[in-house]
């Protein structure tokens, strides 16, 4: 036991469970800070792209202006301002195909100029679109500025709405890019730290569901090792806590079932001894007579006689005891079950005193019965009942004094009642809470002879029968066994 409590750290669970949130949380962060990152970028190139085409239809729309009231002269003198104050390349390009092409005074550079360099030829694609009507961008690596740019082409038109040039407006995105840099650099230490946080979180996490789980592992163990006392000590409105409880309930049950394998155990060698206790008397007695007989020392016909009838005494005296022991191992098997049938009780008690009046007449016993009811019907065994009445019946008459009354009662409400009660000695508080064990027998001088197994037989078959046994008693006073049984209701 002690080599499996050796696990190691990568196979604990706690490591797992952190090992596999870590990943989990890591590949989140990574995953969230790449997808923000790159919608911040494309977030920040749109609003620098849109605005830089505000600006370019703002020009477009001063230079439709000067076209139209003939201030073509001002023009570049704007041109030249717009420049500095934006920080920005602002062309403006004729329309080659225009019926009426821009004047020269409001060009800074031909269309043909574009064509033929290889640093501008790029352009011509987004100039051809501006000359079509279409405003156009275009973001690339500009050679000249050395870092990346984002251009616009927007389209000016003329006195009749007939498109003449094209705005050209070129700004670098370095200023952006250095936006981009820190507010990226913001987003990944924001990451790491709530990625910290987390693993923090799942530390604690970890921890809360892999400590239970440790306890009741340990709690398993001892629950191995006969350590029924053991409990988790979890308490926990969860699955675990569901778990835990029943590993509790477990430890229970277990702790029951050993005492009641204890118990089974002690009533086992109980049993033997008893049983032993019981037969060795008859045995030494018989093996004394025959002994006796053998060696023969008596020679008196009557006192062989005597012997002979002594030793089937005992015979019989074992039969009787062989005989209740395996009545009583039958009723107390679970599995055996009483064939029953409809019995009339009535019946039954007119054959048990018609049977015990012999005994009772020789001690000058009255069996007062009283019963108002014309027929009373169970389901039932008739010799077992038979049987259990009688092993009542024939205690109460053995302790009763001579010219005393033993009651029997029989009434019925929603079950079956029976009452028989002596006038007897009564049994002591001590004693009543054991008359039902087997061989249990006080020291009165009635109970020398018997076997201690009537009682105990009585008791099952009335469990046998659905029913039950009370007992109650004074000392002087007498004892009075109460009986119980459901009614079986005739049709």
């Amino acid at each position: 036991m002690a080599k499996e409590n050796k696990v190691r750290i990568y196979n604990r669970l706690f490591f797992k469970l952190y090992l596999n949130y870590a990943i989990m949380l890591l590949v989140t962060a990574v995953l969230i800070c790449l997808i923000f990152m790159k919608l911040y970028y494309d977030s920040t190139m749109d609003n620098h792209r849109n605005q830089l085409e505000r600006q370019a239809l703002k020009v477009s729309e001063r230079m439709t202006e000067f076209i139209e009231y003939g201030k073509t002269d001002e023009f570049l003198e704007y041109l030249s301002t717009l420049e500095e104050i934006n920080e920005m390349d602002v062309w403006t390009i004729a329309n080659p195909a225009a019926v009426k092409p821009m004047g020269e005074n409001l060009i800074t550079n031909t269309y043909e100029e574009f064509l033929g360099s290889e640093d501008y030829v790029d352009y011509a694609k987004i100039l051809q679109s501006a000359f079509g009507n279409v405003m156009d961008n275009q973001t690339n690596y500009d050679e000249i500025y050395q870092m990346q740019t984002i251009t616009v082409a927007v389209p000016v038109y003329g006195v009749n709405r007939d498109v003449v040039g094209a705005v050209l407006l070129k700004s670098p995105v370095e200023g952006q890019r250095a936006i981009i840099s820190t507010s990226l650099s913001l987003i990944v230490f924001s990451s790491v730290v709530a990625l910290a946080i987390s693993f923090l979180i799942v530390i604690v996490f970890a921890t809360e569901l892999s400590l239970p789980i440790s306890r009741m592992r340990v709690t398993a163990l001892e629950l191995a090792a006969s350590n029924y006392h053991t409990k988790t000590g979890i308490s926990r409105n969860d699955e675990i806590g569901d778990l835990a409880s029943t590993i509790d309930v477990l430890s229970e049950k277990l702790l029951e079932n050993d005492i009641q394998r204890k118990n089974l155990e002690q009533t086992r060698l109980d049993f033997f001894a008893n049983v032993s206790h019981e037969l060795r008397t008859p045995i030494t007695v018989l093996r004394a007579y025959t002994e006796t007989l053998i060696d023969g020392v008596v020679k008196d016909e009557d006192k062989i006689a005597q012997y002979y009838n002594r030793m089937l005494s005992e015979c019989k005296s074992m039969e009787r005891l062989v005989g209740d022991l395996l009545v009583l191992s039958k009723m107390q098997n679970p599995d055996f079950a009483i064939e029953k049938e409809p019995v009339e009780l009535i019946q039954i008690f007119e054959d048990i005193i018609r049977s015990a009046s012999t005994i009772a007449a020789k001690k000058n016993i009255t069996i007062d019965v009283k019963n108002d009811l014309p027929f009373c019907m169970m389901l039932g065994d008739y010799d077992r009942l038979r049987q259990m009445f009688m092993v009542i019946l024939d205690n109460a008459i053995k302790f009763t004094k001579e010219n005393k009354t033993v009651h029997i009662i029989i009434s019925k409400t929603d079950k079956i009642r029976i009452s028989i009660r002596d006038e007897g000695i009564g049994i002591e508080a001590a004693d009543l809470e054991h008359i039902f064990d087997k061989f249990y027998k006080s020291s009165l001088r009635q109970n020398a002879n018997g076997s201690g197994l009537g009682l105990a037989i009585a008791k099952q078959i009335a469990l046998k029968h659905d029913g039950d046994i009370e007992v109650e008693s004074q000392i002087g006073k007498g004892s009075e066994f109460i009986f119980t049984f459901p009614p079986y209701e005739v049709d």
